[in-house]
Parts: structure tokens; C-alpha cells; sequence
């Protein structure tokens, strides 16, 4: 095994157990812990079956291994980024409402003290 491999590996199984941590804390849904767990099995795979990733892009026609994980890693960094931008725009929008709630009743409030 060669250095990068041991790093890389270290890197996997810390990000794992971080991802098991935050689902018996609550703040990880089911679903999610399992898509993150197989992502980072196939890391793993991958980090120690190198070829495998070559194996896997020639079956769909990408030439090399390392193009095939970089064009996956591409469209599932866009595919969070959008994930990301939706749950701000949630956020935004929850903001707002309690903002105006909020307003509603203390004008409310201060109506009825004159």
C-alpha cells in the first residue's frame, strides 16, 4: 500500500464515522447516511482497487478511470451545490415569515398598550 493510498484511506474512514456520528445525533436522515456510506465504500474501492475505476469507465466510454471520477465528482459537487442553494432559499424564506410575523405582533402589541 503506498503512502497516498494509507492518507487517503485515513481521510475515508474519519469522514465515515463523522457521517455515522451524525446520524445517532439526529441531524443525518437514513437515506442520507446510507448514500453517504456507499459514496465513501466506493472511495474506498476505488483508493484501493485502482483499476477499478478504469474497469468501470470503460463500460460506460470514458477512456481513462481518473476522467470518470472527475466527471462524476463534477456533477455531484453541482448536484450539492444545488441541494445547497434550495435549502438557502428555505432558510431565506423561513427568515422572512418569522421576521413578519414577528412584526405583525408587536404592533399588535403596541396597539393595545395606547
Amino acid at each position: 500500500m503506498s503512502l497516498i493510498q494509507f492518507i487517503l484511506l485515513v481521510c475515508i474512514f474519519t469522514v465515515g464515522f463523522g457521517v455515522v456520528r451524525h446520524f445517532r445525533q439526529g441531524r443525518l436522515k437514513l437515506i442520507w447516511l446510507v448514500v453517504w456510506i456507499l459514496l465513501w465504500i466506493g472511495a474506498a474501492v476505488i483508493v484501493l482497487l485502482p483499476w477499478t475505476s478504469t474497469l468501470i469507465a470503460n463500460l460506460v466510454g470514458v477512456g481513462r478511470g481518473a476522467d470518470f471520477v472527475i466527471y462524476l465528482s463534477i456533477v455531484g459537487l453541482a448536484y450539492l451545490v444545488f441541494r445547497l442553494f434550495m435549502k438557502i432559499e428555505d432558510v431565506e424564506r423561513e427568515i422572512t415569515r418569522l421576521v413578519r410575523a414577528l412584526a405583525i405582533e408587536e404592533a399588535v402589541g403596541e396597539k393595545e398598550d395606547v
